[in-house]
Order: structure tokens, then sequence, then C-alpha cells
């Protein structure tokens, strides 16, 4: 199976290295003396003469005598096979955005994810005329730099800050009036040169194109950008099979606005993509780095301005309309318009009406969905489950350009497991293996939402379901007033599993709520000034009126693998994870009895039934995640002067208590209703892999969930930041390493400590915890590893990227997911914390208690112990 590796945008790397390593290499290299002689100049001037020596231009009407012509942004040429551009020259030294989409994949790729419509690869270029030379040289460059033009250090900006040249055309000619030049482009396009267009490189091949077998298909010309679409081909090796694998590919080469819109600069207290940008001055003392958020050019049209001041409503000059790909099937179309047009109330508290608008594709001459100029919700036959809002962005002022939703068909198979296991006891429409059309197409409306909120520039806003309280999410009244389950249809706060059967809640499914009208008129409000500085005032008074309102809280996204913030992860609800999980569960307890009546109708087989077990088991493992998390949490902030918050609040004791009473029932003794033999009888837990569907036995089930849930409680992570919080408030004011690992250990050895004979689900538990405390101390022993160079950030780092929609009893969890999302670093040298012996010091414990007991209970305890008690013996070397 290949597995490309998929992002929406490209980084562009550079390294950073520190001063002091530079000056340990000094002496080392060797001395490199510039002279005139070699130097960029004298280079040119030979590049030159070899030129003119070997070449000459043509004439312009022969060369160009059989080509077909097509007009727009510059004149491209089409002879025969051989394609030219003719660029005027009153467009060189102009920047261009390169912009490369995939157009159609085949089956081996498309497994992996990738799909018509993603964009791998985007730079910023410039086109330089050579007359001397008869060349033009194409230089990339990163426009993340900026100075005032009458300033003394702007010279020094251009002199550190220049593009670098990847590509060089020959001059074929100049056209009759000398005002363009015209260049072959084949090689950039069909394969030859990587220069353009990386694309194995980029999804994750690591291949080059065949020349003889890859060809550019077309190419076409429109007043802003010009649009080419390429079939490249190339084979991939696996094991002793050879794959060959054919991509077509769409180029978009757009010239960026000559004076781009003016940026608006992101605060992290509300939620935006963003670009950094550094300022240089004259009058400064220190470089000014700014990140501006990524947002499109909404402007009120001349003749409304006054109007739009003055509060009323009006049409913003240029809406933001996205294209509705015709191979969408007909009876969701509805569905995903809906979902955009959701928007049009948020974008009304910025002060405009109609701003976001959807269309079908009918008979619009020129529409083609991978020109750059149209914004496109593309539907993509794959067996995927997943969507995403990529985005096509200005990198010198954050304007969004173009932006897409890229929509997984088997999106559907996620919404339909989530609905079933959160909310099927609650809503009978959501039970069978076959949803209504209307229930499917709500379902659909909402991740609709949630994508073109990404493509407005919004990020992920994890924080936002914890504004609700739990048992609010239980009230009619307040789940109609409020809508949906979370103040921001940007979290991943998905149906509401708290409402009871009794409650007679129908308003389940999450809806754009306050936090995004808030945050698209943050970002999106037009001011009527020239200097982005001008506007800081004004932002921040806009987020002072909400600051304390947890309605308007923004919570960053944080690494699933391991979670500060409590209140602000993936898929849970409510203000308090303890008591939203116990009402969840109640809710699986009633819907796991039900599963063959729900998944199975007679003469099918149980496949579908095992599935949806799978699902029932991930979503019990989902509640103690959201549980874990308060152990060893941070409330995080990010305050500033004056509004009296503080950056890292420890969640309260008591808070943490409850989450340890909630793992000791229905952790660290697993429920029996989730493993009742009626069920099993019929079928085991299944999930598809690439090799066919894999039945779970419950033993291995049950001891793979207990131990992933334990090893992450007792993560060295989770103990530092517990000695952080018990370092600065003192140990009576916290929860402590002491109180966690004493809590696990009475409760996981209470029947040995009575000398009973242990069940085979107590072994287990005392088998996994022993084994990650073991697991740990090794860990922690290890040499720490060495520092490699990172690469630093580009100007396109930060924007949307793929939404992870698939349930977690499905998911590739061994696919790791690179982010940059908010941590606290707490893991240099933990061996030397007091994490090693809090941990050393509970197998200790342990082993005292089980020499003492090894010879209690039934002959399967005793060997137990004696095992338990030989591997704690061989990790801490006693002899």
């Amino acid at each position: 199976m290949i597995r490309p590796l998929l992002w929406c945008t490209t980084l562009t790397i550079g390294v950073l290295f520190s001063i002091s390593s530079v000056a340990q290499q000094k002496k080392k290299l060797p001395k490199i003396n510039i002279t005139k002689k070699n130097s960029p100049d004298s280079l040119n001037k030979k590049s030159a003469a070899d030129s003119t020596k070997k070449s000459s231009l043509k004439n312009y009407s022969t060369l160009l005598k059989k080509a077909r012509t097509t007009g727009g942004l510059f004149k491209v040429h089409q002879v025969e096979t051989d394609y030219y551009f003719e660029i005027p020259l009153k467009l060189m030294g102009k920047d261009f955005l390169l912009v490369n989409k995939i157009s159609s994949v085949p089956l081996a790729i498309n497994e992996a994810g990738l799909n018509k419509g993603m964009n791998y690869e985007n730079k910023v270029i410039r086109f330089y005329p050579n007359k001397l030379a008869k060349t033009v040289w194409v230089k990339t460059i990163v426009p993340q730099v900026e100075s005032p033009k009458g300033d003394a250090i702007t010279q020094s900006v251009k002199d550190n800050f220049t593009g670098s040249v990847i590509e060089n055309f020959k001059i074929e000619a100049y056209s009759p009036d000398s005002s363009a030049v015209v260049i072959k482009v084949n090689k950039v396009f069909d394969g030859t040169e990587k220069s353009f267009n990386d694309v194995f490189t980029n999804i994750g091949l690591g291949t080059s194109p065949k020349s003889a077998l890859s060809a550019i298909e077309q190419m076409k010309s429109f007043p802003g950008n010009i649009v080419v679409r390429s079939l490249l081909s190339t084979s991939v090796t696996e094991g002793q099979s050879s794959i060959p694998v054919s991509v077509a590919v769409t180029t978009n080469l757009l010239l960026l606005p000559e004076n781009p819109m003016k940026p608006r600069f992101a605060d992290n207290r509300v939620g935006y993509f963003s670009t950094p940008r550094w300022y240089f001055s004259d009058t400064q003392q220190k470089m000014e780095t700014r990140e501006l958020i990524t947002r499109w050019k909404l402007e009120p049209k001349v003749q409304d301005r006054t109007r739009y001041l003055s509060g009323e409503l009006v049409e913003p000059e240029k809406p933001i309309v996205f294209y509705i790909d015709p191979s969408t099937p007909p009876q969701w179309r509805p569905y995903i318009i809906d979902g955009i047009h959701d928007w049009q109330k948020a974008f009304e508290s910025a002060g405009f009406k109609n701003a976001i608008q959807a269309k079908l594709v009918t008979d619009t001459a020129d529409f083609d969905a991978d020109d750059v100029r149209y914004s496109v919700v593309t539907y993509a036959a794959s067996p995927k489950s997943n969507a995403m809002g990529p985005a096509v962005v200005d990198p010198r002022s954050g304007e969004i350009l173009e932006s897409d939703v890229i929509w997984w068909h088997n999106v559907m198979t996620s919404l339909q497991y989530w609905m079933r296991v959160q909310t099927g006891v609650i809503d009978s429409g959501a039970r069978k293996n076959q949803f209504s059309t209307t229930q499917m197409g709500n379902a659909i409306r909402f991740v609709s939402s949630h994508e073109i909120g990404h493509t407005l520039g919004l990020k992920h806003n994890m924080g936002a379901s914890a504004a609700y309280p739990v048992d609010s999410l239980r009230s009619q009244s307040y789940t109609s007033r409020m809508g949906g389950t979370a103040p921001s249809i940007m979290d991943y706060a998905r149906f509401n599993y708290v409402a009871q059967p009794e409650d007679g809640v129908t308003n389940i499914t999450p809806q754009i709520g306050v936090y995004d009208k808030y945050a698209i008129a943050w970002g999106y409000r037009w001011l009527d000034t020239q200097d982005p500085r001008k506007d800081l005032e004004v932002q921040k008074s806009w987020i002072t009126q909400k600051q304390n309102d947890p309605l308007y809280h923004y919570g960053e996204q944080q690494s699933g693998l391991n979670v500060v913030d409590p209140r602000a992860q993936s898929e849970d609800i409510g203000d308090n994870a303890m008591k939203a999980s116990t009402y969840g569960l109640k809710n699986l307890q009633r819907m796991v009895p039900q599963i063959e009546n729900w998944a199975a109708d007679p003469g099918d087989s149980y496949y579908q039934a095992g599935k949806l077990y799978m699902a029932a088991i991930w979503q019990w493992n989902t509640y103690a995640d959201h549980v874990i998390a308060n152990i060893g949490g941070y409330y995080l902030e990010s305050p500033v002067a004056g509004d009296g918050k503080n950056a890292y609040t420890p969640v309260p004791k008591k808070m943490q208590e409850q989450a340890l009473d909630y793992l000791k029932k229905q952790v660290f003794q697993l429920p029996e209703w989730l493993f009742k033999p009626a069920l099993l009888a019929h079928t085991f837990a299944v999930k598809d892999t690439p090799l066919g569907p894999f039945e779970y036995g419950p033993y291995n089930l049950k001891r793979e969930q207990q131990y992933g849930l334990m090893y992450s409680l007792v993560s060295d992570e989770r103990l530092l930041r517990m000695l952080e919080m018990e370092s600065v408030y003192g140990k009576d004011a916290v929860f402590t390493v002491s109180d966690l690992l004493s809590g696990i250990h009475k409760t996981i050895f209470k029947t040995t400590m009575k000398g009973a004979s242990l069940s085979i689900d107590e072994r287990l538990a005392q088998q996994n915890y022993v084994d990650v405390l073991l697991v740990g101390t090794d860990k922690l022993m290890e040499k720490l590893n060495k520092k490699t160079l990172q690469p630093a950030r580009g100007p396109q780092a930060n924007l949307p990227e793929l939404c992870d929609l698939t349930p977690r009893a499905f998911r590739d969890e061994k696919t790791p997911v690179e982010k940059e999302l908010r941590n606290v670093f707490v893991t240099s040298m933990a061996r030397t914390s007091d994490v090693a012996p809090a941990k050393r010091g509970a197998l200790m414990e342990i082993l005292n208690l089980l020499q003492k007991k090894k010879n209690n209970g039934d002959q399967e305890t005793q060997s137990h112990y004696n095992d338990l008690i030989l591997r704690i013996k061989q990790n801490l070397k006693i002899n």
C-alpha cells in the first residue's frame, strides 16, 4: 500500500543555525576569495557569451507560424507538442503565485487519501530577463519581509533576503513590438524538471517522473492566471513489486495583486490561521514580528461605505463564492449549500449581507475546477472518510485568493457511526445501517459548515464546548436557544451524547454559534484605515468586551497524545468531563444490548454489528481519555496585561480527584456490560484493514484498551506537569504525583491486600499497571536524543489542514500527524526529576506487597504474583 505524506500546503524550508555552532565550525571552513573573476556579474557575462555562441534569436512569425494561440494574462502558444509563454516585459519582476493541485489519481494513492483538488505545493516566483544572455531566469522568494521604501535599512533588507534562482529559460524570440519575450516552457510542466512542480516528492513517494510516460495535456490562459494540466507518471517499488503511478496535476500561475490587501494582525485569543511577517525600519530598536491572519478581502463598495460605517448591512464589493462539484450526488447538494449559507449570519455580524454564496455549476463558459479563480467543493470518490478545507493565500498580506473543500464520499460512514453510538438511544432515526436522506443530509450540513469555516481562515476552537454546562446539554430549552453542542462549530463537539432519553432534547447536532459570529466579526469587519497598526486598538477592544464570557473563549487545539488543557479536547462536550462521560456511559450502556437489532436485519451477517460494537468500545475509551486529561492538566490562557488572567492554572484538586474516582470505576475495573457474552456469541469487535476485516477477541481488546489508558495516565509528561504545579503552589494545594500513584495502587491491588484470589480482569489490570511503570522507568534512563536541525516556518506553514473526521475505532493510530500545537515543555532531563523515584517507588511498593502475598489465592493468582515479582526485580536489577 502506497502511503503518501499529505498536507494542504508546502512549507518553505530553511535551516536555523545557532551562532555558536557556526563559530565552532569557522576554523574548519575553507577560505573563499570572491573576486571579479567569479562574481555574479562575471558569471552572467560568461553565460551571455556562451549563449551567444550557441544560439541566436528566432523570427517570431516563423517560430509561431503553426501555433494555436490563446490570450489572457499573457499569450500561450502551442506548436504541436511544444508550448511557449509570451511574457510581457512589464510583468518581469512581478510576484506570481505558483499553485499546484492534484486533478486525478489512480487507485493506489486514492486509498491513501490523495484525491482530486488537493493543493500540495505553492511558491512565489518572479521572472527576470537577461538580454545579454538571451535568457529568462525564474527566482523563488519568501515574501516574509517588509521595510519602508525610503529607509536606509531597506537596501540591507534587499541584500539579505534575496530570491533563489530555480529555473532558466532560453529566449526564443521577441514579440514584433519587442514588448514581450517568448520562452519554451515544456520542461517545467512535463516532468523533465522539478523546479515548478515536484509532485512525487511532495506527496511522499520520493520518485521522479518518467519523461517518456509524462506529458502536458492542456494549457489555458485567463485574464489573471495561466492553467497548465499535465499527466506525470512514475513507478514505486514496494517489496518485490513495482507499482505504476500516473497522476494528473494542474499548475496555476497566478499574478498576485500589485497592491496587497491591508493585512490584519493576529491575536492568539481569536483562532485564525496566519502567515508570518517581519518588519524592518530605521526607527526600530528591534525587528517587529507579526502574524497576519488569513482571510478573504471583503470590503464595502465605495458608494456604500458611509452606510456600512453607520451600521447598515451592505453587500461586499466581491462576495465569496463556492461552486458545487457536478460530481456531487444530487441529494446531498442542497445540504452542502445550506452548510455554506449558514455562514451568512456570521458575516452579518461583520456588517455584510450575502457575503458568502454557493452556486451549482451550470453553463458557466470558462468554469474549470482546477482554475484557481474558482473556489470549489470537490467531491472525491474515495474509501477515505474525511474532509478538508485548504486555502490558497497571498503570503504578503494573508489574503485568501481561493479556497476549496475536499469532500471524501465516505465521510458519511464517520457521521453514521458517531450518530449511532452517541445519539442512537435518544434519536430513533440514527439506529439502522441506512439513514434517511434527511437524517444524513443534516449531518452533512454540519460538516460542510465546519469545513467552510476553515476556508474562511478559522482554526479549530477545541475549547468552545467547555462553555456549556453539562446539565444544560440535557435541557430542551437551553439547547434550542443556544443551538448545537458548543458555541463554535469549529470545535470537534460532534453530537449530544449527554442528553438522556427522558430529556426530550432534539437539537443535538453542531451548529454555527456565538463564537463563530464573533470571530468572523473580529477578522472581517472593515475598518477605514490604511495602517494595520491603527486597527490594533480596535481589535483589542473587541476582545476586551468578550474576554470574561466563556462563550467567546478560544481554546487552541492540542496534540491528542498529550492534552494539557482538558477544556480543549477533541470530541468532548460540556464543562465537566467526568459528569459528561458518566451520562455518555449511561446511553452507551443502553445502546450495546441493541447492537444486533440496529445493525443486523434477518438474513444479514454480523459484520456491521461487529463494526458498531468496535465503535461502542472506542466511545467508552474516548470518555475515559477525556477524564484522564484533567489529571495533571492546566487551564491555558493567553493573558495580556490588565485582564487579570493567568497563563497556567492547574485543574482544581477536587476535579482531579473526581477524575481518578471515575477511572477507578470505569477503567481499572473494566465494565462488564461492555463485554456481554450474549453479543460476543455472534460477533467480536471488527475493524477493517488493508488485509480485510480483523475480529478482535475480547480479552485482547480489554488488554490493549486498558493498557493505553493507563500508559497515558502515568506518562512522564503528565507527572512532570504535576510536579511543576507542586513546585509553584505547594503540596497541599494541588493534586500530587503521590496522590495519583497511591490512589491507583489502592484500587488495583485491593483484592491482593485482602489475600483473596484474583479474577482474570484483576490480574490483567495489575499486569498492565506494572508494565507501564516498567516501561516508564526504562524510558527515563534512555540517553537523550541527539538534537537535529529543525526546518524554519515558511510563510504558509499555518494554513488549513486535514480535518480528522475518522472515528477512533477505525483510525490508523500508527500514522502521526505533525502539527504546531500549543504545549508546555516539561520533558528535558526527565530522569533527574522526581518522576523516576516516584515510578520506582511505586514498583517497590508493589514488590513488597506481592512478596508478602505471593502464597495467597489460587494457583493462577500465585503464578501471576511470581511473574510480576520476577519482572520488577529484573527491571530494578534486584538479585
